[in-house]
């Protein structure tokens, strides 16, 4: 089984909190940084304009991060969400 894939931004003020509940949580990750890799954030923007689950984001002028990718394509973006899937 792949392991979910954490796209992020080490300055976004989401990406901390996201990171610890992944952590309390035991949730093996691969980490994308996309500030400081630019092929990660070239990944996350293809995913980005692609995939339903940023439609809100973008509605909304976010970028869409912290964002977790499950091997089944399902993207997280909020901590009650993950909560629910890894609790």
């Amino acid at each position: 089984m792949a392991k979910p894939v954490l796209y992020f931004a080490p300055w976004c003020p989401d990406t901390k909190p996201f990171v610890d509940e992944l952590n309390a949580l035991g949730v093996d990750y691969e980490e994308c940084d996309m500030v400081n890799i630019a092929a990660n954030l070239k990944a996350f923007l293809k995913l980005r304009d692609s995939h339903t689950a940023f439609d809100n984001a973008k509605k909304n002028g976010y970028i869409g991060i912290p964002a977790l990718v499950l091997e089944d394509e399902r993207v997280i973006l909020d901590l009650a969400e993950l909560k629910g899937i890894f609790a």
